[in-house]
């Protein structure tokens, strides 16, 4: 089997009067060799842990160190006829910054509905649907000058 890890890296919106935050942003890649729009992810190396891994792939693939929150749905599918596991996380960048490269050459911070029209595989839409029912079931408010 083929071990992999990887996130659906997400930015909370603006604060809103209420204290709330408005929609929160996803951030979609582009992968030329493949020529679709997907999340970050990939192998994990010999001796790897998955938690290392899903934010080795993030760091490379976006640019981004970030910081892995809730665990999401783990994916199982076949690749080129092997059976592939793919576990993801949750993930807020705490710095970093993208640059086109080898294995990305386009990333996208787009609202979760063209988020998902954007995706090429429907797992990945049931990724960023995951992610708004954790966000939703734990809303998350913006610190005020009371904090």
């Amino acid at each position: 089997m083929v071990l992999a890890a990887g996130a659906v890296l997400w930015l909370p919106g603006r604060p809103k009067k209420s204290g709330r935050l408005g929609r929160p942003r996803i951030a979609v890649i582009h992968r030329p060799k493949y020529d679709d729009w997907s999340l970050p992810k990939g192998k994990l190396h010999p001796g790897e842990g998955v938690v290392e891994a899903a934010l080795r792939e993030v760091r490379e693939e976006t640019g981004f160190c970030c910081v892995l929150g809730a665990e999401l749905p783990t994916q199982h599918y076949l690749a080129q006829g092997r059976p592939k596991e793919v576990r993801y996380w949750a993930a807020v960048p705490t710095a970093g910054e993208f640059r086109p490269n080898r294995e990305v050459d386009r990333l996208e911070w787009l609202p979760a509905g063209k988020a998902r029209a954007r995706l090429s595989r429907e797992q990945d839409r049931r990724l960023v649907d995951a992610l708004l029912e954790l966000l939703e079931a734990r809303p998350v408010r913006s610190r005020g000058p009371e904090a």
